[in-house]
């Protein structure tokens, strides 16, 4: 018999003051940043799920053609009854797992934890239904805070999928993986994928279609800004820029301002200027290379023990276990 429960630890207050937190500490900074978590309200992640599908931008594609042919494989390797996903949105991606773990009579539990609410609950819905006789353990949670609340029990495989680890600074994912790490117990794993470093041409191409939907992504933020906080950014004054930072190895989003211009933010008192050319990062997108994964998975205390790409090397994902 299927079970299905779902614990919350993040309401619409916290969301907001983190929102509010937020957006004081970017826009007074200098330069100007804003976290990437917010591009993702309803509007912002319809437009997510439009650029995972276009020709330029090949990490979903990359990541999804590893799953298809090599599922099995990570099932067997893990060893795991128990599916953590991190960031589960709808789930889509790990339906692969889902199913060879359920092909090899492992499948006991399915764990997303995700920062949405309504997106969580019908994701643990549709598992429900899809994998009879499966447990189905859902956490509302945000990485900086309730990575603690995941339920123990079982054999797990705590899943972190499509290079979102490269959204971290190196700081931010030094600790993380240290909690993961921290969280693991004897027999559990860590399925991570992460984004390579490629042709600049191609990467940059990624975050710069030629439909603009991503500009359309990062520009989404500045409307959730005005909707939740009362601001007054005039889109039509900022320019999506995407390009790829070769010493840190990373793709930076940024929005550029057009014109001399003053932003208010009524909600929280704020004015911030914003000089023509004026740049504010919204993103960091980090493609990583072998070895370094390895070393930052060995410092957070975990070995690599399988790596699987694609067939044009273009992703990764890595299977390592707490040493």
């Amino acid at each position: 018999m299927t079970t299905t429960a779902v614990e919350t630890y993040l309401s619409a207050d916290d969301v907001r003051a983190a929102l509010r937190a937020d957006v004081v500490r970017g826009l007074t900074s200098s330069p100007k940043e804003l976290p990437p978590k917010w591009f993702y309200d309803e509007r912002g992640s319809q437009l997510f799920d439009e650029i995972t599908r276009l020709p330029e931008y090949y990490p979903t594609r990359r990541e999804r053609e590893i799953l298809a042919a090599r599922a099995g494989e990570i099932a067997h390797a893990s060893g795991a009854g128990v599916l953590v996903e991190l960031g589960a949105g709808t789930a889509e991606k790990t339906r692969s797992i889902l199913d060879a773990m359920r092909d090899l009579r492992s499948l006991e539990r399915y764990v997303p934890f995700d920062v949405s609410e309504q997106t969580l609950r019908d994701t643990a819905d549709a598992i429900a239904q899809e994998y009879p006789g499966i447990d189905v353990h859902g956490v509302v949670g945000d990485f900086d805070r309730h990575l603690g609340r995941i339920p123990v029990g079982g054999r797990r495989m705590v899943a972190f999928l499509g290079g979102t680890i490269g959204n971290f600074p190196p700081m931010t994912r030094r600790t993380f993986l240290a909690e993961i790490a921290a969280a693991l117990r004897p027999g559990d794993s860590f399925l991570l994928g992460t984004d390579l470093v490629k042709d600049v041409t191609r990467l940059e191409a990624a975050y710069n279609d030629s439909q603009g939907v991503t500009a359309a992504f990062n520009l989404n933020v500045l409307t959730v800004i005005n909707r939740e906080l009362e601001a007054d950014f005039d889109l039509e004054g900022f320019e999506h820029v995407a390009r790829f930072d070769s010493e840190n190895e990373w793709i930076e989003m940024l929005l550029r301002s057009k014109v001399d211009q003053t932003v208010h933010v009524s909600a929280i008192g704020l004015k911030a200027e914003f000089a023509a050319g004026e740049e504010m990062r919204t993103e960091v997108s980090a493609k990583f290379r072998r070895p370094f994964v390895e070393a930052e998975l060995s410092d957070a205390g975990l070995e690599v023990a399988h790596w699987w790409t694609d067939d044009h090397g273009d992703f990764a994902l890595s299977l390592s276990f707490p040493r």
